[in-house]
């Protein structure tokens, strides 16, 4: 009787609905199919739902396997995230990563608003973290950490093997607190320990300032959710001051989101040329520029080794579409397009899916971008990080004297000969920095003296900016 009755109903509701008939057979044949399995004992023939695909029988297989026989317990997701990294990492895509949820909440964070740590953008490459580029006004670049750089451990931990996702949640922390990073420096062999003070980083991405003669120096630091707003806001204010001419610097800026630089690049490139192309699957889509309101004053683009993804985008959109000169040093070199994709649980997927072509259809991809005016800074730009906890004194000898008697020479100090070895001249040289810095005149390079070391050297280098007074000059010799 307690079978009779759901079916008599069901019976009246199928004349009336067809289509109905179909869904209530599966139903009892899926029914049907499961008994005769169990009844049998076969377990693995189950199968409601989507098919089982044969290529995953061996993963099934490893699966069950680890959980039934290995000698500890194992944490289910511990597996599966640990299967995908695995997957991840076989695509040997230094771009392409999985990340858990705390992982996707710091990326989130990167593009959406500021976050604390020490401002680096960093990669993954051939199992090291690279260094491809500080931001502007952060503690890794007032530490000295410039493209290139390797991190090697970060508190004594080893990070070699680690997705750059990883690496990053042990470099972040809270403002205020202290990370101590073993750093090989790009073209040298031995590593040196760097303690960075994280800070807040700061959402905002364009800075804006009028130099002589009517140009506006505009640095874009990064390419986040709001920086195209930003850049209009900055060139409106830069018009109301008087604006003739634009050096949009770009330099130390490791890329970001793609509409954006599609966006910022459509106000200089004449309505229907390319901005850029993106090649998938075989196929080539051309991103064209659209129309409204066009920049057209002077302008030069600066460009360095730390410009990469969407600065190498808007770089190249400018030169080849609208014929603005680049003026620095050669790109960084990243040519590949990724989408991140959130799952249920807030883990998320980074996936290169296409590469992108410059207007002209060079893939830039581990070449860079040649600049038009090649321009290098002063050799002390490239003069590596001091540990302010050193202690150089007299009848010191190591590579953080040579890099001290260097920069004290760049500062108009004479420490004699810049060989490594801290001697009377180089103790006097320390003795009058400290004098004039009005600190205490110790002679010991060591806690302020070196930090207010390394910032003067900082300053100077802002004062005599080789590529930037260039790029300045450029525009100049194009203002009527």
């Amino acid at each position: 009787m307690e079978e009779e009755k759901p079916e008599q109903g069901h019976y009246v509701k199928i004349k009336r609905f067809p289509f109905i008939i179909m869904i209530f057979a599966l139903v009892f044949i899926t029914a049907a199919v499961t008994t005769l399995t169990l009844a049998f004992g076969d377990e693995k023939a189950v199968e409601v739902g989507a098919p089982a695909r044969s290529e995953f029988s061996k993963l099934y297989e490893a699966y069950d396997k680890i959980q039934s026989t290995y000698y500890e317990d194992v944490d289910q997701d511990t597996l599966v995230n640990g299967a995908i990294n695995g997957m991840i990492d076989s695509l040997e895509d230094p771009y392409s990563d999985y990340m858990d949820e705390k992982e996707a909440s710091q990326f989130h964070e990167e593009v959406s608003s500021s976050f604390q740590g020490i401002g680096a953008e960093v990669q993954e490459q051939d199992g090291y973290i690279v260094v491809v580029s500080p931001i502007k006004g952060s503690p890794a670049e007032k530490a000295g950490l410039k493209p290139n750089d390797m991190i090697l451990s970060v508190d004594g931990k080893s990070i070699q093997g680690m997705s750059a996702s990883e690496a990053v949640l042990l470099i972040r922390g809270e403002k205020g607190t202290k990370v101590t990073l073993e750093v090989r420096k790009a073209g040298t062999e031995k590593a040196q320990k760097m303690t960075i003070v994280r800070d807040d980083i700061p959402i905002e991405t364009v800075y804006a300032e009028m130099q002589k003669n009517g140009i506006a120096h505009i640095q874009i630091t990064s390419f986040s959710e709001h920086t195209a707003e930003e850049l209009e806001t900055a060139l409106a204010d830069m018009k109301k001051e008087g604006m003739k001419g634009i050096v949009l610097d770009l330099r130390q800026n490791p890329g970001g989101l793609l509409d954006q630089a599609i966006d910022m690049a459509t106000l200089f490139v004449p309505e229907g040329k390319n901005i850029l192309q993106i090649e998938s699957a075989g196929k080539t889509q051309a991103y064209k520029a659209e129309g409204g309101e066009k920049i057209e004053l002077p302008t030069a683009v600066l460009i360095d080794s730390g410009s990469a993804s969407a600065a190498e985008i808007m770089a190249a959109a400018l030169n080849e579409s609208a014929g603005i000169p680049l003026i620095g040093e050669k790109s960084f070199g990243k040519g590949t397009v990724q989408s991140a994709e959130d799952f249920s649980d807030n883990s998320n997927l980074k996936l290169t899916t296409a590469k992108w072509l410059t207007p002209n259809g060079t893939w830039i991809h581990k070449k860079g971008i040649k600049p038009d005016a090649v321009v290098a800074l002063p050799d002390y730009a490239n003069l590596t990080y001091i540990n302010p906890e050193s202690k150089l004194q007299l009848e010191s000898m190591s590579d953080e004297v040579k890099t001290a008697e260097n920069m004290l020479s760049a500062l108009g100090y004479d420490p004699g000969k810049a060989d490594g070895y801290f001697d009377e001249s180089t103790e006097s040289a320390v003795k009058e920095f400290q004098k004039t810095a009005k600190l205490e005149e110790t002679g010991i390079l060591t806690g302020a003296s070196t930090t207010k070391l390394m910032e003067n050297l900082r300053l100077k280098l802002e004062e005599n900016d080789t590529q930037l007074n260039r790029a300045i000059q450029s525009v100049e010799a194009k203002i009527k």
